[in-house]
């Protein structure tokens, strides 16, 4: 059964397989300004040295905790089914950047191209939001392309309530089950 866990060599051989689909459908090109396209750029080929993948696992795990002080912390979760890789749910632990609150939002997701269209996206969406509530989130803000109907789909099943669209942008919220106690909300 499928399952988020923290980023782990275990799912090396799987990962670069599932990277390669995604460049192959046309992700990490020079026009991709998307994180997962930065992250395909810079890594390309080299994830393929044991070494440099651990490294890599390390550097994302280590996301959330930034030693830069204005940085917002990010946690990602890869969704594995024992040592295979489907996809991955970035937790922003704020939306304290103008962009976040206007257009990225506290989650993003993506699912290998051999894996989609069989509920995971909309599985770990869900799985997520315990993790969101934990941090303090009481809910989280989800964005979309206005075209992408697939994310919209996801969103909503998930319990997205629709905000409005901004810059091309479908925004929603979705409560994490978190109960505010106590005056301070903690």
């Amino acid at each position: 059964m499928p399952r988020l866990v923290l980023p782990t060599a275990l799912v090396h051989r799987s990962y670069i397989a599932a990277m390669e689909e995604l460049r192959a459908e046309g992700q990490g090109g020079p026009g991709d300004d998307t994180t997962l396209g930065s992250t395909l750029r810079q890594y390309g080929t080299r994830w393929r040295d044991p070494a440099v993948f651990e490294s890599y696992v390390a550097e994302v795990r280590a996301a959330a905790y930034p030693a830069e002080p204005l940085a917002v912390p990010v946690t990602t979760l890869w969704y594995v089914e024992g040592a295979h890789y489907l996809g991955r749910v970035t937790v922003r632990h704020s939306v304290a950047t103008r962009f976040l609150r206007e257009y990225g939002g506290h989650i993003g997701y993506d699912v290998r191209p051999t894996a989609r269209r069989r509920g995971h996206a909309t599985d770990m969406l869900r799985a997520c939001l315990p993790y969101a509530a934990e941090l303090g989130l009481e809910s989280v803000l989800v964005t979309c392309d206005t075209d992408n109907t697939g994310s919209r789909k996801v969103i909503e099943a998930a319990g997205g309530t629709f905000e409005d669209e901004r810059g091309g942008k479908l925004r929603y919220w979705i409560g994490t089950g978190r109960i505010r106690t106590g005056a301070s909300g903690v």
